[in-house]
């Protein structure tokens, strides 16, 4: 750490709200004239996947849901995204001074898409084809999930299909991720649940329910509203959802989730390959990013650069204990 880095930690007052409610935010990054310059210039490579880790396979399944999976490690402006000190150091001062980042995925939301359904996840398993957990956590910790770091790449209305959380919901698992969910891509867009369109991407999540009487508390619900170029950070374990896009602009809504773990977690540790959505992938091209700190552990894999060169430069976030 150099004396004129700037530190971009949450404060005790900041660490104490997102601990009781489970999620911060949202803080800018991006101007919106910024975000939409660095968008115009992004989509024609989100376009060509023949760059992503997963292209074979998304041409051998015919899926197109992991496209949106893991473009950080191909587009070198979504690897210095997810490598941004303004994300970097508000996650570590969550998760501790070594960090890593196993996953991003895109989120879009087309005029008259539905909105996605309350949900949690824990381990990861929950539309995992082999149900072996994608995350593992040391026995003696004191949390599970990971980090989600939200960035509306988009403006995210209500009316546009934001973001819902209910504050301090992430104490308590209301899923069992060990039960199985059926897809059916023929649901998607034609679930009502009380009257709102929600699902879940060709998923019933209801599925997982431990008890299936219980509904959560929507009157508690907050919606997320953000800018295009902000930024919203949450634990995967805290219900959320989002809004239906009501159709009333013309203008698709998009989110960039980037997920984050300390290097003490273990990533994929007993799967070769994904099965989600509908698709399937391996993971021999996948490697997790150091974001911040070191690896002192040795059980992850990690790329060193993304495929066009550009190296993984680990920030320095503070002194261990």
């Amino acid at each position: 750490m150099t004396p004129q880095q700037t530190i971009f930690s949450l404060s005790a007052d900041e660490l104490a709200q997102f601990h009781r409610d489970g999620y911060i935010g949202p803080f800018d990054l991006y101007s919106p004239d910024e975000m939409e310059r660095n968008l115009r210039a992004l989509r024609p490579k989100l376009l060509n996947t023949k760059t992503s880790i997963y292209a074979e396979e998304q041409a051998i399944s015919g899926s197109t849901n992991l496209a949106n999976y893991d473009r950080h490690l191909d587009v070198d402006f979504l690897a210095e995204h997810i490598t941004r000190p303004e994300i970097v150091d508000r996650v570590a001062s969550i998760l501790g001074p070594d960090v890593l980042c196993w996953r991003s995925e895109f989120f879009p939301k087309y005029p008259g898409d539905e909105g996605t359904d309350w949900h949690q996840a824990d381990n990861f398993s929950n539309v995992a084809g082999s149900k072996h957990p994608q995350i593992v956590w040391p026995e003696d910790a004191d949390f599970g999930g990971t980090i989600t770091v939200w960035t509306a790449f988009t403006e995210a209305s209500i009316d546009m299909g934001c973001l819902q959380f209910i504050p301090g919901s992430h104490k308590t698992m209301n899923y069992d991720e060990s039960k199985s969910m059926t897809y059916d891509a023929d649901a998607i867009n034609k679930v009502d649940k009380n009257g709102v369109r929600r699902g879940f991407f060709g998923y019933d999540y209801r599925q997982l329910q431990k008890d299936p009487n219980w509904s959560p508390d929507e009157t508690k619900a907050v919606s997320q509203v953000m800018r295009q170029g902000q930024f919203v950070i949450f634990w995967s374990t805290l219900m959320h959802a989002s809004h239906p896009h009501s159709g009333k602009s013309s203008n698709m809504r998009l989110g960039y989730a980037g997920r984050y773990l300390p290097t003490s977690v273990r990533v994929y540790p007993y799967s070769d390959e994904l099965e989600e959505f509908g698709g399937k992938a391996r993971l021999d091209k996948f490697g997790n990013v150091l974001v911040a700190g070191q690896d002192s552990f040795g059980h992850n894999r990690f790329a060193d650069a993304t495929r066009s060169g550009r190296p993984f430069e680990p920030r320095q976030t503070g002194a261990r204990a």
